[in-house]
């Protein structure tokens, strides 16, 4: 599995320049609210995805009054050799990408190569805000494990972007539909994984819900697509005066949506607070299973203020989980160190803690 050892962040959010070391198992990081504990973990999961977990683009990861950012990192990649990996973003000339000195072509290739699962409290997210971030899950998830799945879906947004240019004008019917022909059989390929991967969610997220919160609800997902009903070329034919009419293409796989149930009902209206908590932890951790299973290795794992989304009942259900699993390199952030401290000593001596303070991070003894 690969193991993150070292890391160099400059000009990263709040970071000004930061060299730190690693263990290869569990990684404590404390401090206060605003003093860049999730801005660790987040140039952590930057050098994986290149791009942020959160919204906003680089404008605002950049730390403010500078123009680039920069991150180098070492890994021990799970064939036991050494990858020295760095990744700039430039706020004029973009992204650039070096692995072990040689440049990349295409950014996008590099995703997957170190793959990586982040659970944060912006999860809620997925319950609360639109199809758009479910459908994020998707793609994070997929294109880590399939780079056919990148493929197709870059493939399929430009082109339809495309499509959405030609109807604001008097498009050529005869264009359109090869158009339509072409986003119809990349739909088809996004739309299978996508399948896929709920069916494989489903049962993995019970069984982790059921750990974590000894409840016993009836737990559901439920993948919405009208690929599921026709192919695309047939929708996109039948809807083609509506779309001209509103100038864009209404139907497509970027109208899919992913709703959560509870005994029947979306968790996002009868679900108390600890049912949502609980229930995305385990959803995540059942991303992280599903990962771990189509590598044959632990992706890194970066747990973002989890002991404050659960009551101690359920950290002790978490930790269990983590201790009794095949789990690899985890980063833990948490505002009290002595409860991080007394929960993970139990688990391993294998650990290194930090604090961080105003960007800048201290390795300290616990």
């Amino acid at each position: 599995m690969p193991i993150l050892e070292k890391i160099i962040i400059k000009d990263f959010r709040n970071i000004v320049l930061e060299e730190l070391e690693f263990s290869p198992n569990i990684n404590c990081i404390s401090g206060n609210n605003g003093e860049g504990k999730t801005n660790l973990l987040d140039a952590i999961y930057y050098m994986s995805m290149t791009k942020s977990a959160f919204p906003g683009g680089d404008k605002f990861t950049v730390r403010k009054g500078c123009d680039e950012l920069s991150i180098s990192a070492n890994y021990r990649m799970e064939n036991g050799l050494q990858s020295k990996m760095g990744l700039s973003s430039s706020l004029q000339n973009g992204k650039k990408l070096k692995k072990d000195d040689k440049a990349c072509k295409k950014i996008s290739e590099h995703i997957g190569a170190v793959p990586i699962v982040l659970v944060s409290p912006f999860d809620t997210a997925l319950v609360s805000e639109t199809a758009e971030e479910r459908r994020r899950f998707f793609n994070l998830i997929l294109s880590q494990m399939h780079s056919s799945y990148l493929l197709a879906l870059q493939q399929y947004n430009y082109i339809l972007k495309q499509r959405n240019l030609l109807l604001k004008g008097e498009p050529d019917r005869g264009y359109l539909e090869v158009l339509d022909y072409k986003l119809s059989e990349l739909a088809k390929s996004v739309y299978e994984h996508r399948k896929s991967l709920v069916e494989a969610l489903e049962p993995l997220t019970t069984a982790f819900y059921h750990s974590l919160s000894a409840g016993d609800e009836q737990l559901s997902m439920e993948y919405k697509s009208e690929l599921s009903e026709a192919s695309l070329f047939e929708i996109l034919q039948k809807n083609y005066e509506r779309d001209k009419l509103f100038g864009y293409t209404v139907s497509g796989i970027h109208r899919d949506d992913l709703l959560f149930s509870l005994d029947g009902f979306p968790i996002r209206r009868c679900g108390s607070q600890g049912q949502q908590k609980s229930f995305l932890v385990a959803l995540k951790f059942a991303q992280y299973e599903i990962m771990k299973q189509s590598y044959g290795f632990a992706p890194i794992l970066l747990l973002d203020d989890v002991f404050d989304k659960l009551d101690m009942s359920r950290i002790a259900n978490l930790l269990s989980m983590v201790a009794g699993r095949d789990f690899g390199q985890i980063f833990i952030t948490d505002s009290n160190k002595i409860r991080m401290a007394e929960l993970v000593n139990s688990l391993t001596e294998d650990r290194a803690y930090y604090e961080a303070k105003a960007g800048k991070f201290t390795k300290v003894e616990i």
